[in-house]
Order: structure tokens, then C-alpha cells, then sequence
């Protein structure tokens, strides 16, 4: 299994950022998918989750009304829509299945915000 991000970059504070993940070596569409993050000095938190049939969202608090997840079966890709980004969203982001496995963590993509 693979996950593979992508779209991460340096934005200004109240910027926006779109970051994508390709999946292979799974049956995608059988997941419930998630976001995470993992800012310097800091654990790996969960950010955004995707249910894998009623495509139902979860936020976390942090990032709620700004950030939306969406998900497409047919071509195995997660997404993730930054708007408003803030400095405390810095961090490495990565996509796997929730829960997680610990086998299918990625590179992650970085996102940096600030002026």
C-alpha cells in the first residue's frame, strides 16, 4: 500500500492551499480516509476524516469551517482544501486510512504559512 501527497507549499496567512493524495495497492473505495498532520516538536494529530460509503466529514476543531476534505473513488484521490490559512496550520500532512496503519504512512506534503 501507498500514499502519496502532494500540494503542500509556502502561503501567506490567510492563504489557501489544495493538497491531494494518490492511493494504490487498496481497495480505495472500502476506506474511510483522513488527513493528518504533524507540526514541529509535535505529535501526529488527525485533521480531516471522509467516510468511505456515506462520504460523511469530521473536523477537527481547529480546522472546522476552513478546511474541507473530498474524496474520489474512481481515480483513488483524498483531497484536502485549505482556505484561511493561519500559522499555527504549519506542518507536514499526510493521508491514511482511519484508523491508521503504521504501515501506510507516506512523505507527507509541508505546509508552511507565514509572511
Amino acid at each position: 500500500v501507498q500514499f502519496v501527497e502532494s500540494g503542500g507549499g509556502l502561503v501567506q496567512p490567510g492563504g489557501s492551499l489544495s493538497l491531494s493524495c494518490t492511493a494504490s495497492g487498496l481497495t480505495f473505495s472500502s476506506y474511510t480516509l483522513g488527513w493528518y498532520r504533524q507540526a514541529p516538536g509535535k505529535g501526529r494529530d488527525i485533521v480531516a476524516i471522509i467516510d468511505s460509503r456515506s462520504y460523511t466529514t469530521h473536523y477537527a476543531d481547529s480546522v472546522k469551517g476552513r478546511f474541507t476534505i473530498s474524496r474520489d473513488n474512481a481515480k483513488n484521490t483524498v483531497a484536502l482544501q485549505m482556505n484561511s490559512l493561519k500559522p499555527e496550520d504549519t506542518a507536514v500532512y499526510y493521508c491514511n486510512t482511519e484508523p491508521n496503519r503504521r504501515d501506510y504512512w507516506g512523505q507527507g506534503t509541508q505546509v508552511t504559512v507565514s509572511s
